[in-house]
């Protein structure tokens, strides 16, 4: 007989030490978490937003608990039944002999082992299931459609809110029951309920009837699921080109899943009856069934139809699943209703009309004289230098583009605001006071049209028609301090009883009629008030900073200014949102304010093709200034929320935007009274609403395929676009999107819009140029021109590749590369004329590359078919490419001081808007030169064909005249 194994014990003083130390801690890490969710709570209740704080953790701790209870609750109970019904004599064996040593060590800890395995499993379902919060509250605030599935005939909310739930709950079903049974498997077998190498009786009574029980829950789960999975092959990728249920799903694998299900019951009841008979061959027997049924109806037979029926002629056998497909994916990403032009048909081969684009450029008042030469992409370093005022201040990596209309006359303009820039901050400003009392927050917006440069003896610089310090120019600013931006990284202690003298910096030297330095006391609403010694030790707590206790610029009015960039404070406030990855600033009523968008997606819409969020998002500059989306996976989005965040006081306003989405509605259910309706937008804050690009950018992603309505030539990949590469960077990263003022064909004037260009698939030929509005009267309107698929017009690629090459351009960059500068070309723009073709615009910058160099506009490119302009000056340019007189509209582009000066940069007083590509067309002297200069070319054109060299002089010198007197009535200096 074998002695029984002592095990070792511990004594009662190292007993005491490691409880207290686990003690400490249990209380250490107690205090740490109690004080983030309090800090956390008290960011929630500064800003309004308290309902959704409660909201979901009220939901997290329900899931948490319910998940907890049940898996740690059932996988005990299993254990213990196992323990309680356990033989009380068992057989002596070898096998039973080496398990008495583990009989012995947890007989003693039984409990405590019991416990132990039920807080860890609990703890573990508890913390996955509340992750899944926003599925509980979907479901149960779901929200109909209003449409239904082509198959099912279902609407579509049961997939997207309540299908998901149903699996959550049957993966955790399938979960329990699973360490239910390993738990009473491992309990009976080291008791003795099973024996597997001890001779006779491999299972007790006991064993038998809870083993049997735990089998048929699992089974008869096993036949929910085969009855859930029925509508699950609507997302399934059978069909190879297209998501949703194929011909082999609908035909071969639906009705088998149907009869699984009744298998799968039936081998249910049969463990059930085992109860009864207590003989595991009819179980046994029932489950062999179900998994033969499963790999021959379920597998087999899918794959042979598959093989033999659908691939051999697939695009026929297909089609109807994939007209299904293009249906349900425009729909889930908001492109069923696009307008489709068929465009520049007159086009053949590599010739294009030069004279009705000539025409066309003639009667062009809106979107030649707005084409856009600053990038904001790479003008950072011009702001800077020129803005920048002190170190302390900075602009963001990329720019923004948003329009403005100054004096009845809307253009867009490049603009920033200047913040507060902790990384810029040198080491004497780096110390507590200072980062967090002293330099608190930015001051001042910065704004200078895209179409017009400064032209100087260097380069071109931005025209800053508002800026400075303090703010001046032709955008009205009355509170200019930013105390909420993107480059702000730490948090800020703000606020000072009255009478208290100013510590926040405000205005440098020089600014004020004094001459010296302006400090400012915060008075916003925004911030946590920390005046209680209680609040002051939370935060000391929560930042590990001791000044809070012991600094006199903490005191009783004081506030801590955290969660800073307008970004996460959406993200916080709506975190059932994706935020676009680029806000950007508008002043709204004297008001710097943050303009943001948020998105509602799902994964589970039916039919619809599923793709990464994060990829389809990215671009080439991605990540320069903008943030990346999260890579999860969607088939369903809508930019459904418009949000704002006021720069001053953080103030978080979050609009209902797309009053049909029911993704939107059942959040708003979820949150009551979270979301403004869409009714309290006044029309100023609509004015800057911008079409989002990230939006944009997935959904033309998905347009270069499901443009194509015939599902035989979408099988093919017939017609298939591609997004081409930036070709202005050496990268293989999608071109981004670009906002340009523009008239598409068919408008009437020129509407704020967001645009792209695509290629044919795998090759540089454009094939497409898309754009969505962001006009108020047409926002959102999606227009798709489609160039004729047998004409090879150029692609981005090809153009900037046709620049460089130019026997007159390429001497230049030979030149601008050299030890001190660099060539750096700018955003290449897709212009439509008219209905004449495409003209391409690109602004070429040279940047010095020592410290504080920063590029100028040197040079400007356009391209028309395969003519090339190269010049100063867009006008110039398009002369080159159109003949003389065709760059007329673009007057006024180029501002220089009446005596050909360069212009200062940074103005002391606001500098007047110049004209807008000469003013109204409908001004009177304007309308005659606009004729002059018609009848001038006309005779050009006349004289060329006679061969009247004295006709054709004079009718050049009327031009010349003409095209002055033009120039003049724009506003626009003459001409050099």
């Amino acid at each position: 007989m074998r002695t029984p194994v002592s095990v070792p014990t511990l004594s009662r003083r190292a007993k005491l030490i490691l409880g207290a130390v686990g003690v400490l801690l249990v209380l250490f890490t107690a205090i740490g978490t109690l004080t983030n969710v309090y800090v956390d709570y008290l960011w929630f209740e500064e800003t309004g937003f308290t309902d959704v704080f409660w909201t979901e953790l009220q939901t997290r701790v329900l899931l948490f608990a319910v998940a907890g209870v049940a898996m740690g609750g059932v996988v005990a109970a299993s254990i213990w039944l196992a323990y309680r019904f356990r033989p009380m004599f068992r057989p002596m064996s070898l096998e039973q002999q080496n398990l008495e040593r583990y009989r012995q060590s947890l007989e003693p800890r039984r409990g405590l082992v019991l416990t132990a395995v039920a807080v860890v499993l609990g703890l573990f379902a508890g913390f996955t299931a509340q992750g899944s919060w926003q599925t509980w509250l979907t479901y149960r605030n779901s929200t109909d459609f209003g449409r239904t599935d082509a198959e099912f005939g279902i609407d579509i909310s049961f997939f997207v809110f309540d299908y998901p739930f149903y699996r959550l709950v049957l993966g955790f079903g399938f979960a329990i029951l699973l360490l239910a049974l390993v738990g009473s498997l491992l309990t009976h077998y080291v008791f003795g309920g099973l024996r597997l190498l001890t001779p006779g009786q491999k299972l007790t009574s006991a064993a038998g009837v809870q083993l049997s029980v735990l089998l048929g829950l699992f089974v008869a789960l096993k036949a929910v699921a085969y009855w859930l999975d029925r509508y699950g092959l609507v997302f399934s990728d059978r069909g190879e080109v297209f998501t949703g249920a194929s011909y082999t799903d609908v035909n071969a694998l639906l009705v088998p899943k149907t009869i699984l299900v009744f298998v799968a019951a039936v081998c249910a009841l049969a463990f059930f009856a085992n109860l009864f008979f207590r003989n595991f061959l009819l179980p046994a027997a029932a489950l062999v069934l179900l998994l033969i049924s499963s790999l021959i109806i379920g597998v087999a037979y899918p794959a042979i139809v598959q093989q033999f029926v659908v691939r051999p002629s697939a695009d026929q056998r297909e089609a109807p699943f994939i007209e299904r497909a293009i249906a349900a994916t425009r729909d889930a990403y908001g492109l069923d209703d696009i307008a489709y032009v068929n465009y520049a048909q007159q086009a053949t081969g590599e010739e294009v009309d030069t004279r009705a684009a000539l025409a066309e450029l003639r009667d062009d008042t809106e979107t030649i004289p707005n084409a856009r030469l600053l990038d904001p992409n790479v003008l950072t370093d011009t702001f800077t230098a020129r803005q920048q005022i002190r170190n302390v201040y900075g602009f963001p990596e990329k720019l923004d583009i948003d329009r403005y209309t100054i004096d009845g006359q809307t253009r867009d303009y490049v603009v920033a605001v200047r913040e507060l820039d902790s990384a810029g901050l040198s080491e004497s400003q780096g110390t507590w006071i200072n980062r967090h009392t002293v330099y608190t927050h930015g001051n001042g917006f910065v704004a200078a049209p895209a179409n017009q440069v400064v032209a100087g003896t260097e380069g071109g610089e931005p025209n800053f028609t508002t800026g400075d310090l303090p703010v001046r120019g032709v955008i009205e600013v009355e509170q200019s301090r930013i105390y909420y931006g993107e480059l702000i990284q730490d948090y800020s202690v703000v606020g000072a009883p009255e009478g208290a003298e100013p510590r926040e910096f405000d205005l440098p030297e020089g600014a004020s009629a004094e001459g010296g330095q302006i400090n400012n006391t915060y008075d916003g609403e925004g911030g946590v008030e920390i005046g209680s010694l209680f609040r002051q030790l939370t935060f000391a707590i929560h930042y590990q900073e001791h000044n809070f206790l012991l600094s006199d610029a903490v005191n009783e009015e004081s506030k801590v200014l955290y969660v800073r960039d307008p970004r996460e404070r959406v993200e916080k406030a709506a975190p059932f949102l994706e935020v676009d990855g680029d806000p950007y600033p508008a002043v709204i009523d004297g008001r710097i304010i943050w303009m943001l968008d948020g998105y509602t997606t799902s994964d589970s819409f039916p039919y619809s093709e599923q793709m990464q969020l994060g990829l389809a998002a990215a671009d080439a500059l991605t990540g320069t200034g903008t943030t990346a989306l999260p890579n999860e996976t969607v088939n369903y989005i809508r930019n459904s929320v418009k949000a704002t965040v006021d720069a001053y006081d953080g103030t978080v306003t979050l609009y209902q935007w797309d009053t049909e989405d029911p993704v939107l509605q059942t959040y708003m259910k979820a949150f009551p009274g979270v979301i403004e309706p869409r009714s309290a937008i006044d029309d100023e804050l609509q004015n800057h609403f911008r079409y989002p690009q990230d939006l944009f950018k997935v959904q033309r992603e998905i347009l270069t395929r499901y443009h194509v309505d015939d599902p035989v030539d979408f099988y093919n990949a017939n017609n298939r676009w591609q997004i081409p590469d930036d070709p202005t960077q050496d990268t293989d990263q999608d071109q981004p999107p670009y906002y340009i003022l523009a008239q598409r064909p068919g408008d009437d004037e020129a509407t704020f819009q967001l645009t792209s260009a695509l290629n044919a698939f795998q090759r540089e030929n454009l094939s497409a140029f898309i754009s969505a509005s962001s006009d108020p009267d047409t926002y959102g309107e999606i227009q798709v021109l489609r160039l004729p698929g047998n004409t090879p017009f150029r692609g981005p690629g090809q153009v900037q590749n046709a620049f460089e090459a130019n026997n007159q351009v390429r001497p230049d960059l030979t030149l601008f590369r050299s030890e001190d500068s660099e060539p750096v070309f700018g955003n290449l723009l897709t212009l439509p004329i008219g209905d004449a073709g495409l003209l391409y615009v690109t602004p070429l910058y040279v940047r010095g590359t020592g410290e504080g160099g920063f590029p100028l506009l040197q040079k400007v490119l356009v391209n028309f078919g395969d003519r090339i302009g190269y010049a100063d000056t867009l006008e110039e340019a398009l002369d080159q490419v159109f003949g003389a007189g065709a760059g007329v509209p673009a007057a006024g582009t180029d501002v220089r001081p009446p005596d050909g000066s360069p212009a200062p940069t940074q103005p002391t007083e606001p500098t007047p808007e110049p004209a807008h590509g000469g003013g109204a067309p409908g001004d009177p002297p304007l309308a005659q030169a606009m004729t002059d200069i018609d009848t001038a070319l006309d005779r050009v054109a006349e004289a060329q064909r006679s061969g009247d060299l004295g006709a054709l002089g004079q009718a050049l010198e009327d031009l010349g005249a003409a095209v002055d007197a033009y120039r003049a009535a724009a506003g626009a200096p003459p001409a050099p």
